[in-house]
């Protein structure tokens, strides 16, 4: 790409910063338009950073990163199979004096739900909350334990 191409993909700027500007608008464009129709989570549309759900023969498991987060500004439910975990990371600059020049973290609600694929024991579900890190345990209900059968493969008659 020769140079003289740059001001056509970007439009007609007086600077080479406004151009990067432009370029930076763009690319946000790109990613508003490709994630329209996703779910929102949330006011500001922050969820937990990482969200893990795993399952072993008696409980599901489930790992989320909320750094920043408190335990009191974590709310956990479970409705007709439907976990759901919401929160609010609340911003911690307090000095007015302070001119930022930048800020990447983000603040305010979130919230996930998903449907857990089988019953759990609802007065057994444990969740801990250490480092920014929320750990939730929920044991699977015994009809919901289901055993494993080795089902044989056997070669077709002809």
């Amino acid at each position: 790409m020769n140079k003289s191409m740059l001001p056509e993909l970007f439009g007609r700027h007086s600077g080479g910063m406004d151009m990067f500007r432009t370029l930076h608008r763009e690319i946000d464009q790109l990613f508003n338009d490709f994630t329209r129709g996703f779910p929102t989570f949330g006011d500001s549309g922050i969820m937990p950073v990482n969200l893990d759900v795993a399952e072993t023969d008696k409980a599901f498991e489930v790992t989320a990163e909320i750094p920043g987060a408190r335990p009191e500004d974590v709310d956990i439910s479970l409705a007709d199979g439907v976990l759901t975990v919401k929160g609010e990371k609340k911003s911690e600059k307090d000095d007015k004096q302070k001119n930022y020049h930048m800020m990447e973290r983000s603040y305010g609600a979130f919230q996930r739900s998903f449907r857990l694929p089988a019953e759990v024991d609802e007065n057994k579900i444990d969740a801990r909350f250490d480092n920014g890190l929320l750990k939730i345990t929920l044991p699977k209900a015994s009809g919901a334990q289901s055993k494993v059968k080795k089902i044989e493969v056997k070669p077709s008659a002809r």
